[in-house]
């Protein structure tokens, strides 16, 4: 196994061009996850260049689901960067002859599952954890869910699964931007917090980060506890980084009109040298 040591400054510039690459593809439909997408952007690159291992082939040994699949646009660019997707694949997502629509597709490189009705992607990563034990493999799988999913009673079904198959190959990243698409959680959902003891309770190591500083993020991994399933929540802004964007319902599912679209670009700022 292999593992490059994480840069944060070049965390920061990949995040930038994944801004910039997702707000381009933006000007081509009608509307797109793009908020929910800036939210777990930063995790999602710290998982594929800071936490997931490759063998000695450059082939990922471990395996990441999104199943927040209308974040997808997080791990598509992520996989466009790291030559997985051609280039074509983003140039044409959503159009009648592209392979990439609004939320990911098994069978596409890089994508270990369909994903997207939410609170599905809790019970396969459990699953593909257990067998993966099982099967004796030194993998860990990665997840991705939105707070929403953790409205979803599978969800919560599969995690106590885990707990009592001792996975402690599984973790998990919760994108915890407090945002429903049409209200804030804490209005929607007063009785969803405290999240964290929740978590705790169904036998589940917790921790709590910045979702949008990788280094908690890597902290948060490697400083473990104990030998339970690992949960980590992330804080997050949607729409982080574009200030018309951040923290509003509208922005869910919306595509910027020109105008808003160079105001944001402006906004992302440039690579930092």
């Amino acid at each position: 196994m292999k593992n490059k040591k994480f840069s944060i400054i070049e965390a920061k510039n990949r995040c930038i061009r994944y801004r910039k690459r997702i707000l381009d593809v933006s000007q081509t439909v009608n509307a797109m996850h793009a908020a929910g997408a800036f939210s777990a952007l930063e995790m999602v690159d710290v998982i594929y260049h800071g936490l997931m291992r490759k063998n000695f082939k450059d082939k990922f040994i471990d395996t990441f689901l999104m199943s927040k699949g209308h974040g997808c646009m997080s791990q598509y660019v992520i996989l466009e960067s790291l030559g997985i997707f051609p280039k074509k694949y983003l140039d044409t997502y959503c159009t009648k002859d592209g392979k990439l629509g609004c939320h990911p597709d098994y069978g596409l490189p890089g994508i270990e599952a369909s994903t997207g009705s939410l609170g599905h992607g809790m019970g396969l990563a459990v699953g593909m954890a257990h067998a993966d034990i099982v099967e004796k493999k030194n993998s860990n799988i990665f997840l991705m869910i939105s707070d929403g999913e953790l409205q979803e009673g599978s969800t919560w079904e599969n995690m106590m699964m885990g707990a009592n198959l001792e996975l402690t190959n599984l973790i998990c990243f919760i994108d915890h931007n407090g945002s429903q698409s049409f209200g804030v959680t804490k209005e929607t959902h007063p009785k969803f917090y405290p999240l964290k003891k929740k978590i705790v309770s169904f036998g589940w190591e917790c921790i709590e980060i910045d979702g949008h500083k990788p280094q908690e993020a890597i902290n948060a991994f490697k400083n473990r506890k104990t030998k339970k399933p690992l949960m980590i929540i992330g804080n997050t802004i949607k729409g982080k980084g574009v200030s018309f964007m951040e923290n509003k319902p509208i922005w869910h599912y919306r595509s910027p009109n020109p105008e808003e679209y160079k105001i944001a670009l402006e906004e992302i700022g440039e690579i930092k040298k």
